[in-house]
């Protein structure tokens, strides 16, 4: 997998495997409210997370946030 610099750096997430859809999806929109994200990027943070199946919704939280 290609490194990918994310939207919002500063928004440090930690994911488990045992998280689902939208334990992830939560998680990651709280990150980015701490961050300073605005309405917009909110919900187009959702829409590109939920356009497709769990893969993608991977590739939008390293997109957006920073996974440690």
């Amino acid at each position: 997998m290609k490194t990918v610099t994310p939207k919002y750096p500063q928004a440090v997430v930690h994911l488990t495997l045992t998280e689902n859809a939208f334990e992830i999806m939560g998680t990651v929109q709280k990150a980015l409210r701490r961050a300073g994200a605005s309405s917009a990027e909110l919900t187009q943070y959702s829409m590109d997370s939920m356009s497709g199946d769990y893969d993608n919704l991977i590739r939008q939280v390293h997109r957006w946030v920073t996974v440690a």
